[in-house]
């Protein structure tokens, strides 16, 4: 399947789901987090969840980051379709975008080549590790600044779709997708 149809497919599949089970299936994902082998490292970039998309609630792996002191990296959108990212802290102030993001209204900014571990939202990817999101190219101009070992995990409420057929030279693939039920390594 190509993109597109792929965004339309999953977009509605993401509509059926009641809150409460995004709940449960967000847990059993950071549960599932919690076991892989990347927790050597010091910073960590998470997505903050765009409610009204039903996208996985980052809130169960935000607390599990915070718990093994690690330092979480939030990103704010840029015009020119890259993001700036910020120490997310207790005193860091989150308001909601032009796009319905939560993000930082500013703070302490950390360079992509400090970032270890990337979380990276989608809306569904295959089992070659290609994923697919809204189509705005943030997260492929974010991942190619980052360093070339930065650990890509995606996060996903469903498993892997057939392949995605019109793959581009500038898509970046993960190095693991973590869904409810599974933990996909490429």
């Amino acid at each position: 399947m190509t993109k597109k149809e792929l965004r339309v497919d999953y977009k509605q599949k993401r509509n059926l789901l009641t809150a409460d089970i995004i709940e449960e299936k967000s847990i059993k994902i950071a549960n599932r987090i919690h076991k892989l082998p990347i927790w050597q490292f010091s910073f960590y970039h998470l997505f903050l969840s765009i409610v009204k998309n039903k996208e996985v609630d980052t809130e169960p792996l935000l607390t599990l980051l915070q718990g093994m002191d690690k330092q979480i990296v939030v990103s704010k959108t840029e015009k020119n379709r890259s993001l700036k990212n910020y120490l997310l802290l207790d005193t860091t102030s989150i308001r909601i975008s032009n796009l319905g993001i939560p993000e930082p209204v500013d703070g302490i900014e950390v360079p992509e080549e400090k970032i270890d571990v990337v979380f990276i939202p989608l809306l569904a990817f295959d089992s070659n590790g290609n994923r697919v999101g809204y189509g705005g190219g943030y997260y492929d101009v974010f991942l190619q600044k980052c360093r070339k070992d930065v650990l890509k995990v995606g996060i996903s409420l469903f498993e892997a779709c057939p392949t995605i057929t019109d793959i581009a030279t500038t898509d970046v693939p993960l190095d693991y997708c973590v869904t409810p039920s599974q933990v996909y390594q490429f």
